[in-house]
């Protein structure tokens, strides 16, 4: 491939809107262009990496017995209906009518459409197990879409879904998924953990996610160091302090606080530590009102408690919806409020003593205690893990760190399957529900989280497994025929010889050529020129990821010690 033919350019500044290195480096190498926010035409090069990288899932995906197929695109919404999803993704979906007024929306993902074409062609036992794959591409209406290719409104996507008549079976397969997918990673020069998360709008009780750890990443990972214990903040969990070990129960009093509305604002007033308030945050779903008493040095993560409820709605409660019911912001506990549904996080278990609001303006109650002086519908574990907090295993400090998803794998059972009718017989002719797995790496993420891993001040830095090419050659003083013929010569050598490789052949000065070959980040490069002609008549061979390397001389003649060369690293 001759760079002065291959279509898109170099840009010498950065990008002005580019929020991340991997959103800045692929618009500055000339391998995106954007269309409108989050949606992206690939050029040239960025196409070539992609078609690499869908290789080495392919390869993978077939190895634990994946069968590729390709799925539609629109989908009936009543197929969404069916599964009970279509609130759930919300205004995520995007959605459309055809001539006929019937209701389709744009794929997001396919568990509805997959489960619906397995149904006809499962009957019994002997069908099962069955994996099947494809490469598509999806379509999310992402409310902020960012970072180049981590998070966009449509992308290509390789989801694949398992089907299986026994739980064993099941679980066997999902673990051979998780080892492909961490063969993937590695090849793809990824170093990423696996973390326990939460299922989401996907569903199904058991998932993990693939995270590449960077302080650019958009997801909060709970890590120990000491056990490994790693859990993506909406799922994870910890074993809180308390300071309260048998302390006397006093009675309940009622105290002036006037104009003290917040935590902060209280554990000042009163010159109490956060963790001795009992916070109480008002939530509406499905129209209903509910109470959340937690500790007040917590927070309420809001994925745990909308999983909890079954809810795609959960929202704080507006001022005027909490007057509405007689409620005084700022100054609310459950105390004396009965008709309400209140959930309990497990902090306020063990606490004594209480400060909590009196329900009424610049009023307060010392001496609060559950179950004496308030009762809850339910006690769960809903707050939000933070560092320093101790490990739910082995009860060392836990830390946050931030990173990419760049793979997620489901345990989803019957979640889709039951609703949408999907059953087998069994050995013994019992009608069940298929169970079901599902798998999504994204492919566009993986290459926009490869560049975000492997890169410094002057450009990309690709892994060779997932480079537009193996090498890039440069031809500097190609006016100086003897440098043309030698650096065609060579070109053709090693095209020849099959080597992956990228031509700059353009009118350009060196430091255009090195400063755009640094940049694009091809793993090798190889430089022919007057002068190293002149010295023995060679060429000059350098590495990407190791500017302190000396470049290495190698004879021009020599093709098979230039391809070991560049191949030296896998």
């Amino acid at each position: 491939m001759r760079l002065s033919r291959s279509f898109g350019k170099t840009l010498r500044e950065d990008p002005a809107d580019a929020d991340t290195d991997s959103h800045r480096l692929l618009i500055k190498a000339g391998f995106l262009g954007q269309v409108i926010s989050g949606v992206f035409n690939y050029l040239p090069l960025a196409f070539r990496s992609l078609k690499k990288i869908e290789a080495i899932v392919r390869e993978e995906m077939d190895n634990v017995g994946g069968q590729e197929l390709f799925l539609s695109t629109l989908q009936p919404e009543d197929l969404w209906i069916k599964s009970g999803r279509l609130s759930a993704f919300g205004p995520t979906l995007f959605r459309l009518k055809d001539r006929r007024n019937r209701n389709l929306v744009l794929g997001p993902t396919h568990e509805e459409v997959i489960t619906d074409l397995v149904k006809n062609h499962i009957q019994s036992y002997r069908d099962l197990p069955v994996t099947l794959y494809q490469i598509q591409t999806k379509l999310r209406d992402e409310a902020r879409p960012r970072a180049g290719l981590i998070r966009v409104r449509e992308f290509a996507m390789k989801d694949a879904y398992s089907f299986h008549s026994t739980q064993d079976d099941l679980d066997k397969h999902y673990e051979e998924l998780v080892k492909a997918y961490h063969n993937i990673f590695r090849r793809c020069g990824l170093d990423v953990i696996a973390v326990e998360a939460d299922s989401g709008a996907i569903g199904g009780k058991d998932s993990q996610e693939f995270i590449l750890l960077t302080d650019t990443g958009e997801d909060e990972i709970i890590i120990c160091d000491s056990c490994n214990y790693a859990a993506n903040i909406e799922k994870a969990e910890s074993i809180l302090e308390f300071d309260q070990n048998d302390q006397i129960l006093e009675s309940r009093t009622e105290i002036s606080t006037p104009n003290i509305s917040s935590i902060d604002q209280l554990s000042n007033f009163l010159d109490t530590p956060k963790s001795n308030i009992l916070k109480t945050v008002v939530y509406i779903t499905e129209g209903q009102l509910i109470l959340v008493a937690i500790r007040g040095d917590l927070t309420v993560n809001e994925v745990k408690l909308s999983n909890y409820l079954n809810s795609s709605d959960l929202r704080i409660a507006s001022d005027e919806e909490m007057v509405d019911k007689g409620l005084e912001k700022g100054f609310i506990s459950p105390v004396g409020l009965d008709k309400f549904r209140v959930i309990g996080d497990s902090s306020i278990v063990p606490v004594s003593n209480f400060i909590a609001g009196a329900n009424k303006t610049d009023a307060h109650y010392k001496n609060v205690n559950f179950p004496i002086d308030f009762e809850v519908d339910e006690i769960i574990d809903i707050n939000r893990v933070q560092a320093g907090q101790d490990c739910i295993k082995c009860g060392s400090q836990l830390k946050i760190q931030r990173g990419i998803e760049v793979g997620h794998v489901f345990k989803l059972g019957t979640t889709f399957t039951e609703p949408m009718e999907a059953f087998f017989l069994d050995s013994d002719g019992v009608k069940k529900p298929v169970l079901m797995g599902c798998y999504g790496i994204g492919i566009g993420r993986l290459l926009g989280a490869a560049i975000e891993s492997h890169n410094d001040s002057k450009g990309i830095i690709f892994p060779q497994t997932i480079s537009p090419a193996d090498v890039i050659l440069i031809g500097l003083n190609q006016n100086d025929d003897t440098v043309l013929l030698a650096t065609e010569s060579l070109y053709s050598d090693l095209v020849n010889n099959n080597v992956d490789i990228l031509y700059d052949d353009r009118s350009e000065t060196a430091g255009v050529k090195f400063s755009d070959a640094d940049l694009i980040g091809i793993p090798v490069r190889i430089t022919v020129s007057s002068r190293t002609l002149k010295n023995g008549n060679s060429v000059e061979l350098k590495y990407r990821e190791d500017d302190n390397e000396k470049a290495v001389n190698l004879p021009l003649s020599d093709i098979d010690k230039i391809k070991e060369m560049i191949y030296r690293q896998g």
